[in-house]
């Protein structure tokens, strides 16, 4: 597990745009904290990191925001709303967990039992410094982006 201190908006942007280097190879991303601990914060520096210009909004009342990108789309999930993980079916979740996509999960703990294993997870939590990001990688290459991000970060 990797922490570190973010002490604004701009911090946690960035971060999200450093993670954005590895998107690539990346397909699942777990981001657990309270509301307002930075996580849509976070994919929106991951989507900047991207090139993405447009406007990045939390997926609470729609499940999942879509962003298309020429070399892999993003899907940005918020479950916190989910009351059975089997509503996530009818949505055809399993359609959306390809290789070929990153998934972006806020809340994952409302459905962890169907979703797959993250490659990274990060939890963020709120501090009265700014957030705290601790991020821990469950896949071979989740162990190898954290090595990188330790390095950079």
């Amino acid at each position: 597990m990797y922490t570190m201190h973010l002490s604004n908006e701009q911090a946690t942007l960035k971060l999200g745009q450093s993670i954005a280097h590895f998107y690539e190879e990346l397909s699942v991303v777990f981001l657990q904290g309270d509301l307002g601990a930075g996580k849509t914060t976070l994919v929106r520096g991951m989507l900047r990191g991207l090139n993405y210009p447009g406007f990045v909004k939390s997926p609470s009342y729609t499940i999942v925001e879509p962003y298309t990108n020429a070399r892999k789309p993003v899907y940005h999930f918020d479950l916190y709303r989910i009351a059975d993980a089997q509503e996530l079916e009818y949505i055809g979740l399993r359609d959306y967990l390809v290789q070929e996509n990153l998934c972006i999960f806020e809340w994952p703990e409302h459905a962890k039992h169907i979703l797959p294993p993250p490659d990274l997870l990060i939890k963020l939590d709120i501090d009265r410094d700014g957030r705290a990001a601790h991020i821990m990688a469950e896949t071979e290459y989740g162990k190898y982006v954290l090595e990188q991000l330790e390095k950079i970060l």
